[in-house]
């Protein structure tokens, strides 16, 4: 056991210089390379946040800017809609005022050609009842006649 020992301790004695030489490689890397290495990842590390961060912004941004743009085309489409409203009302209004204006004429035309009638029929009434009087003066005339030319034939 006794040279397992002497064995063991000469291995640990022959692999100081070696754990030296990887103490020193460990120590550059560390000084050379992780530092640096390390400040270079921090650095894109926050150059990426910052780029994230700042398109975070403009999609709010852009967010904004279209919420903005919507309510204007829902303001804009309550408008067209208003006006289009009051322009059929319009349209209605002279409609109904023309529908009117065409009523009244057409019972000022009724009333008027009711009396021309009314006139026509008295006119009429009054012509037959002077050719009724005429007639009945001649019918009387002529049995008168022909009672007078009958009577003295008998």
């Amino acid at each position: 056991m006794d040279v397992i020992l002497r064995q063991i301790g000469q291995l640990l004695i022959s692999a100081i210089p070696t754990i030296i030489c990887l103490l020193i490689v460990w120590g550059a890397y560390l000084f050379l390379v992780h530092n640096k290495l390390k400040q270079v990842l921090e650095q894109r590390h926050a150059l990426t946040q910052g780029a994230i961060v700042q398109a975070q912004k403009e999609i709010a941004a852009a967010e904004s800017r279209t919420a903005e743009y919507e309510e204007r085309v829902r303001e804009a489409r309550g408008q067209i809609y208003k006006a289009q409203q009051a322009r059929r009302q319009q349209v209605m209004d002279q409609r109904n005022a023309a529908l009117a204006e065409a009523r009244r004429q057409s019972v000022e035309t009724v009333r008027t050609a009711r009396a021309a009638v009314e006139q026509d029929v008295k006119a009429a009434q009054a012509a037959l009842e002077q050719q009724s009087d005429a007639l009945a003066d001649q019918v009387i005339e002529t049995v008168l006649k022909t009672a007078s030319a009958a009577g003295g034939a008998r």
